[in-house]
């Protein structure tokens, strides 16, 4: 006769020994590697300056861009009935880059009360779940890992005046959650806000060509092209004349530097 299977759950232990520090290298340089990524923007006016959706392949989440004008057009995005954390983007009174960062459980509701409690924003940036996976407890962690992520970077100002709080949630929920910021971080990149992008210190590992200059009006800097434009190096120094053949172009930057304090007058008689 055939023996009954017998169905007792087995726990099978796996040793790798040796094997597991001869790959362990590899698994670190895979996981380290960074691979392209697909993103789908749809004009939902048929407008670049108008509203548009962003998403990316194989992730539950999804952005809307939306101009302040067009709120009052968005009743026809019934995902925007959803719990959502967003960011309200625009200027303050010295032309400097702002940002208010918040969470909605209606986010279309919050969005046209911003149309009159808040004057500095002129669009927005939303983000959604998909699959509807995001509670309460979710976007309080969102808003709040953001608002941590923007202030250390330090490149706009911030338009809120309490800093949020921090949810509890679990572990699971929490690398979850960490995943979703980065998909956060880079689509608001792409979408033309370097809010969460910190100002970089470069050290090169390869080699790259160093611009200077030393000249005999008090000018000793040095800098590099990057993708952002010129970086001039910290430490570097200008000379506090200017000649004729400067451009009015660069005369108003470098006049827009020195009243922002990003060029400091020295005892030497030199601008560093």
């Amino acid at each position: 006769m055939r023996q009954p299977i017998n169905k007792t759950r087995v726990k099978v232990t796996t040793r790798f020994s040796g094997l597991n520090n001869c790959y362990a290298p590899l698994f670190k340089k895979a996981n380290s590697m960074k691979y392209g990524k697909t993103i789908k923007i749809f004009l939902i006016d048929g407008d670049p300056n108008g509203r548009m959706s962003c998403e990316l392949s194989n992730w539950s989440g999804k952005a809307y861009k939306i101009p302040r004008v067009k709120i009052k057009d968005c009743f026809d995005r019934n995902d925007l009935l959803n719990t959502t954390v967003y960011l309200l983007f625009g200027k303050d009174e010295e032309d400097k880059d702002q940002v208010y960062i918040g969470e909605a459980e209606s986010i279309l509701k919050r969005l046209n009360q911003h149309l009159t409690q808040k004057d500095f924003w002129n669009e927005t940036i939303v983000f959604i779940s998909k699959d509807e996976n995001l509670n309460k407890a979710h976007i309080k962690y969102l808003e709040n890992r953001l608002y941590d992520i923007a202030k250390k970077a330090n490149r706009y100002k911030i338009e809120n005046t309490i800093t949020p709080t921090q949810s509890s949630i679990s572990e699971p929920d929490r690398a979850e959650m960490e995943e979703f910021i980065e998909n956060i971080i880079m689509l608001v990149n792409t979408l033309g806000h370097k809010v969460f992008d910190e100002k970089r210190e470069f050290k090169p590992k390869q080699k790259q060509e160093i611009f200077l200059i030393k000249a005999p009006r008090g000018a000793d800097a040095q800098g590099i092209l990057t993708s952002e434009g010129f970086v001039v190096f910290k430490g570097s120094k200008a000379a506090i004349s200017t000649v004729t053949s400067m451009t009015q172009n660069f005369l108003i930057l470098r006049n827009q530097l020195i009243d922002k304090k990003v060029i400091l007058e020295k005892e030497d008689c030199t601008y560093k």
